[in-house]
Parts: C-alpha cells; structure tokens; sequence
C-alpha cells in the first residue's frame, strides 16, 4: 500500500510525508534531489523530475496511490506532461490520485479526469503561509505595505491543507470531487496585519499602497517589470469567489478548519525583531 508523494520538500508535500508517516503508511517521497532531502526515518525518498516522466518510472512501481502537483517549480507553470505520468501511475497500479492544483484544468487534471483511477482535485484559495513573505518588514520596520488592501481572501493554513491531502490519500471516499480549500474565514491584507501585530506582541501598521507606489517599491527591490505587472493585474482583478468560505476541510477531515489567529501564535516568533 505504498503512497508516492511528489513535491515531498515542498511546503504541502511535507507535511503529508509526516501525516503519512504518523498513520504507518508507507511512504515513498520523489524529489528533485534526494541527496538534500530531509524527511522522516523510514521513508523511502525516490529521485525524479516531474517535467521528464522517464525519471519517475521506477518511483511509481508497486504505488498504490498518489499525490500529483499540476504544476513543478517555482514559476507554477502548467505541467503539461500530465498525460505521460497519469499513464505511468495507471500502468503501475496506481488507483487513487489527489491533485494540488489551482482550480483551473490544466494538462495534469484533465488527464486524471479521464482516467481510470479514483482522483480529488483541491485548490487552495491561498495559503496562510504566503504572510511569512512580511516578516522582514515587520521585524525592521513594523510595517506592511500593500496596494489594493481591500480584497479578501479565505486562507487556509497549510497544515489544513496536508491533512486534506492525507486523509483523501488513506481513505479515499471524495471520487470525482474539485475541492476548493479555505479557512474558516475572510480576511483583508489589514486583518492579517492586526492578528500578527497581537500574536507578536507589537505594533504593526498596514500601509496601503497605490499602483504607481507598489510598482515604483517592487521595482525599487528587484522585480522584474512583467512580475510587477502581473502582480498589480491579479490583486486589482481578484475573483469574488477567493472570499467565499468553503466546508472541505470540514467534509473531508471531520474537523474545522484552523483560522489565521491559530497560524498567527504559532509562526508568531517569525515576525518578532531577533
């Protein structure tokens, strides 16, 4: 019944290493590198690159269920070899996916939706863990400066996120479903600014910024002028749907979903002056 888990290094992927790992399922980790990997005692780590479906081969013999990512690297382009790898996976014996995507059907889920195997789809909204992007100015200055402050968005904690993923992994029973994965709430740039502010115990300011400001500071720091614009595009463009609370964390794990005060306490050192 052994599991593979891609993107095992990775902020999600991890977590469900460990959650497999406390359930005594054996685990199979791929990564890029396996000579820099640092997992748990008793995981078995494959090497393989999703972006060459040939590397991955031997990492899916004897898999009976997978963790897919629908996109590899941090550029979060499309993977478009989905097809090659839903064949491997069937043909391995592979009867159980789960997909991190963005909600949008790329090559990796469409190829899994036309499989044979039981598959979930899950999009996170967005991840509380995007906020530890702040830390540095709030550690220095005590401040976050942001453009558009008034979009909300449902965050949902990575650790929720994982349990999702290694509940669906384990026991199956969502066939067929897209999930979108939330927390229990919606919050502004400046409601997360305050939760820090009172988990780290100080002062913090949220400082909204206009286009032409957030574009001449990110630009002052390095950024591309296309990654500027895309930015500045996505956050004036944000989708309503990104603020609407959903009950997947809940449908699948049994339990409510953490809120962002819970995420706060726990990372709040990270944003504390050292």
């Amino acid at each position: 019944m052994t599991i593979v888990v891609t993107g095992a290094t990775g902020t999600i992927g991890r977590r469900v290493v460990d959650l497999l790992v406390q359930a005594g399922r054996p685990v199979r980790a791929l990564t890029r590198n396996a000579a820099a990997a640092d997992l748990p005692a008793g995981v078995e780590i494959a090497e393989g690159d999703l972006t060459r479906p040939e590397t991955v081969r031997t990492a899916l013999e004897g898999a009976t269920a997978l963790h897919l990512l629908s996109a590899s690297g941090a550029d979060h382009i499309p993977l478009e070899t989905g097809p090659e790898i839903v064949d491997l996976a069937t043909a391995a014996g592979v009867r159980r996916v789960t997909v991190l995507g963005t909600g949008r059907q790329g090559p990796v889920e469409k190829a899994v939706a036309a499989s044979d195997v039981e598959w979930t789809q899950l999009a996170p909204v967005d991840f509380m863990a995007n906020t530890l992007g702040w830390a540095e100015s709030i550690r220095t200055e005590g401040v976050v400066r942001e453009p558009f402050g008034g979009r909300r968005t449902a965050s949902a904690d990575e650790a929720d996120v994982a349990a999702v993923v290694a509940a669906l992994l384990v026991r199956g029973g969502h066939a067929g479903q897209c999930y979108r994965v939330t927390g229990p709430e919606a919050l502004t740039p400046a409601d997360k600014v305050r939760i820090i502010a009172a988990a780290a115990g100080r002062p913090v300011e949220f400082v909204e910024l206009t286009s032409d400001e957030a574009r001449a500071l990110w630009s002052a720091e390095g950024w591309p002028a296309e990654g500027v614009e895309f930015m500045l595009d996505m956050w004036a463009t944000v989708p309503a749907e990104v603020g609407v609370v959903t009950d997947a964390v809940e449908r699948v794990t049994g339990r409510q979903p953490r809120t962002f005060a819970q995420w706060a306490a726990e990372h709040a050192a990270a944003f504390r002056p050292a």
